[in-house]
């Protein structure tokens, strides 16, 4: 595994997902072209754009979030490994988990579960009330 500017846990983080997911160094083609957008005279001179092609499957991730070329190997092979678990794991993965959880969140309420929460609401309210200083007219 080639040296990568970032924490030694955040490397071992990446190393065990490739393990798991079974993604090989050897089995990884990697180019490198010039990026473009923000980045100054670094990102139009040197070639920072990353492109990462896993043999195997075909999966192909291109990465230019940085300007430091090291950096965008790292990250692109992250991305390889979150693709590469998603389609194993389809339902399983972390992303169908997130999307799942925020169509749950999303989802309207039943005039049921609205009642016994519009319920709930009114008597917190009545035990406000109750500890309001009195008025004395």
């Amino acid at each position: 595994m080639p040296d990568f500017p970032v924490n030694p846990n955040t490397m071992k983080d990446l190393e065990s997902r490739m393990l798991k997911t079974g993604l090989r160094e050897q089995d990884l083609e990697e180019r490198f072209v010039r990026s473009g957008g923000p980045g100054g005279q670094n990102v139009n001179k040197l070639s920072t754009c990353v492109i990462l092609v896993h043999r195997p499957s075909g999966i192909m991730v291109r990465c230019q979030e940085e300007r430091s070329q090291a950096m965008n190997r790292f990250l692109a092979r992250r991305r390889l490994a979150e693709k590469l678990e998603e389609k194993i794991l389809g339902a399983a993965s972390r992303r169908e988990q997130e999307i799942e959880k925020i169509r749950r969140q999303k989802r309207r309420r039943s005039r049921r579960a609205k009642h016994k929460m519009l319920q709930d609401k009114h008597h917190q309210s009545q035990i406000k009330e109750l500890r309001r200083p009195v008025q004395e007219s």
